[in-house]
């Protein structure tokens, strides 16, 4: 399996473009990252900025805080949602960057960026 490994840098900014015209219309999905944290990985001490940005210009962010994530397991990051409505339909930017720090970051593989539906739970 190719995945991207993050050797050493001191700036991370990672960005993936996606499609959404043939997506459906009015579906929830759950955009998110397929990492893993290697057992010798260092420089995580500022929290990762993940971003989801829309065709129609919304911007939905948070941050995850990668030093506390368990280490040789695959985990997925969760990004946000969206629902694929007409405004929201052409490409979308996913990324993950820190910088503020800094600090010399490695260990961390990336395998791949999901945009899933989401399942309504009905209560």
């Amino acid at each position: 399996m190719d995945v991207a490994e993050l050797k050493k840098v001191c700036w991370l900014e990672i960005h993936a473009k996606f499609d959404t015209t043939n997506l459906t219309q009015g579906a929830l999905y759950q955009v998110a990252f397929d990492i893993k944290m290697d057992e010798s990985c260092y420089g995580w001490d500022h929290p990762v900025n993940v971003r989801l940005c829309l065709p129609d210009g919304t911007v939905k962010q948070h941050k995850q805080n990668f030093r506390l994530k368990p280490k040789n397991e695959w985990i997925d990051i969760p990004v946000d949602e969206f629902t694929l409505a007409p405004q929201n339909t052409g490409e979308i930017d996913i990324s993950m960057d820190e910088y503020e720090g800094g600090n010399w970051k490695s260990g961390l593989i990336i395998k791949v960026v999901t945009i899933q539906p989401k399942k309504h739970h009905n209560i």
